[in-house]
């Protein structure tokens, strides 16, 4: 029997909130541990204690209940609002945005209110480009609304850390944060040895926090497909949970800042802080404090006379170094996570930050992904083909160029430039027939590495286009590492100068013979051009002046 849209929202609340109430409840939610905001001396009475633990339940119920409440009020309103719409319409598709909008700014109300791991589900979603662009635009204003933990909670969790007073430690302690971001926040420091440094302090009591809120949100997706099966959301919350247990571990972090450090080591526009580690823990890490601004703050650069395009030219090199090289990629490259520091010998350097996410490629991929590019920049559609089959998406590999590129698989544009009005109106025919479902069943079958490249690739997207950069700096790079990827062995990744430069040298060559071809598809793309123009004038001028029919043929055959 179907339920109507209010009995499925009815009991989506009632069965979350007997959920709910046993998971805050649990064994697994204990007194405070000694990070926690709650906890306390070893003196404290059990009623303290008590109190800690209903005041552990109480804020677990709020949590989940605004989470739970958000999406009934969500189905009912995609239930309600596309009702008895024929999904071929136009009024359908336009509703469609209206809910989407509508429901955005409800999630984005959600993550607001509860903060935590809800703002950073948000920023994982809105760098995820394959969800509804309503919900891009809407969430990515999470990046910038990190609340500050109190500065008594973090003085506990670092004397719980460090085992001594800060005074003992520091000369000098910032107790106004530098930056503030969902789940820790970085101070200002002056070590005794009088090195300057940045600490960044994870937020206490996020592990109990964590099970609740990722078991909350599992529970979610898995009732949106209940409601909704072709709204299949189980890989994004799967692939949230992975990423967030590895961004908690700040010790994990430092090997992945120095391992970074190591695989640009010869690269001097890119600076990777060096890790303090005799006062770095799984809840704090202490690291070189590193001067600049947001990479995308154009005011700061235009003050310092920094070019912002040569620096969204070297962003994307070195994120596609990672990504086709190293196999190595850094997953959050927002703009909080990368400064522009006017330091360094080409007039700035890039500052790579917050190497809590990170993806180790897996080598046939990271060497399929090469290939793939190679194709997608040759317009190779039956190459394209044989790779998205060994991706797993063979039926939706048309779609690889669109997604990448920005173009379809068979466009006549020149690499970079926007499609024809032609390809846009057969583009957008062809899009009307793509379901929800497809979607999800494409996103949910691309191996797990696949969603890691695809987020990071979205991220700089946006950046580039705040600097103003254009698509063909992006597309140009990725397939010149595309084929020094081609050429790296993986023994070489991080080995001497001369086999990094040998190996630079033969994939070097091989992008020459790609440049040349990739010329004369420009070259017979601008004569293509230009045999419209001149078509379009000699037509025009045969209209004007009356030519004869001879002089019509003439203008139709060029």
């Amino acid at each position: 029997m179907k339920l109507p849209a209010k009995g499925k929202a009815s009991l989506l609340l009632l069965t979350a909130a007997g959920l709910t109430f046993q998971a805050a409840s649990a064994s697994d939610l204990p007194a405070p541990s000694r990070h926690s905001s709650l906890a306390s001396p070893p003196t404290t009475t059990t009623t303290t204690n008590l109190a800690g633990k209903v005041g552990a339940l109480m804020d677990g119920v709020m949590r989940s209940s605004r989470a739970v409440s958000t999406v009934a009020i969500t189905v009912v309103d995609y239930e309600f609002s596309l009702r008895g719409l024929s999904r071929d319409s136009e009024e359908y598709l336009r509703k469609l945005s209206e809910v989407h909008s509508r429901s955005a700014k409800r999630i984005l109300e959600l993550c607001e209110a509860n903060k935590g791991f809800y703002v950073k589900a948000g920023q994982f979603v809105a760098a995820i480009r394959q969800v509804p662009e309503e919900y891009v635009s809407t969430l990515s204003s999470l990046h910038d609304k990190a609340v500050p933990c109190p500065f008594k909670a973090i003085r506990d969790v670092l004397i719980n850390n460090f085992g001594q007073d800060l005074s003992c430690i520091f000369c000098s302690f910032d107790e106004v944060p530098i930056a503030a971001a969902s789940i820790a926040q970085v101070h200002r420091a002056v070590l005794k040895d009088s090195r300057e440094v940045a600490v960044k302090v994870q937020y206490p009591g996020l592990d109990r926090q964590m099970k609740l809120d990722t078991m909350i949100m599992s529970f979610l997706s898995k009732s949106i497909t209940w409601l909704f099966p072709e709204y299949r959301f189980d890989w994004l919350v799967g692939e949230f949970v992975k990423a967030i247990s590895l961004e908690l571990d700040f010790i994990q972090e430092g090997k992945n800042a120095e391992r970074t450090a190591k695989n640009f080591i010869f690269n001097d526009k890119v600076k990777v802080p060096k890790i303090v580690w005799e006062l770095t823990t799984s809840q704090v890490l202490t690291m070189e404090f590193c001067r600049g601004s947001k990479v995308d703050d154009l005011e700061y650069m235009e003050k310092m006379g920094i070019d912002p395009t040569k620096v969204a030219r070297t962003l994307v090199e070195v994120f596609a170094e990672m990504i086709f090289v190293h196999g190595f990629v850094h997953g959050d490259p927002h703009p909080g996570n990368i400064l522009v520091s006017p330091e360094g010998k080409a007039g700035f350097s890039l500052v790579i930050l917050d190497h809590g996410i990170y993806k180790q490629l897996d080598e046939q991929f990271r060497m399929d992904y090469c290939q793939l590019w190679k194709a997608l920049i040759l317009s190779d559609s039956a190459r394209v083909q044989q790779l998205s089959e060994r991706f797993g998406v063979g039926k939706y590999s048309r779609y690889f160029p669109l997604i990448l590129t920005g173009r379809t698989i068979d466009s006549k544009s020149a690499l970079g430039e926007a499609m024809s009005v032609e390809e846009k109106r057969m583009l957008k025919k062809d899009l009307k027939s793509l379901r929800m479902e497809d979607v999800s069943s494409f996103m949910e079958a691309l191996p797990p590495d696949f969603l890691i490249v695809l987020r990071a690739d979205g991220l700089l997207r946006a950046i580039n286009r705040k600097l103003r950069a254009s698509q063909r700096v992006r597309l140009l790079t990725y397939a010149r590492f595309a084929i020094y990827g081609l050429f790296q062995e993986p023994t070489s990744q991080s080995g001497s100068a001369a086999a990094v430069l040998f190996s630079k040298l033969r994939g070097n060559l091989s992008y020459l013979h790609l440049r040349v071809v990739l010329g004369v598809l420009e070259l017979l793309s601008w004569m293509e051009r230009a045999r419209r123009l001149l078509f379009k004038m000699i037509n025009h001028l045969y209209v004007a002046a009356g030519w004869s029919v001879k002089g019509h043929y003439l203008a139709s055959a060029l």
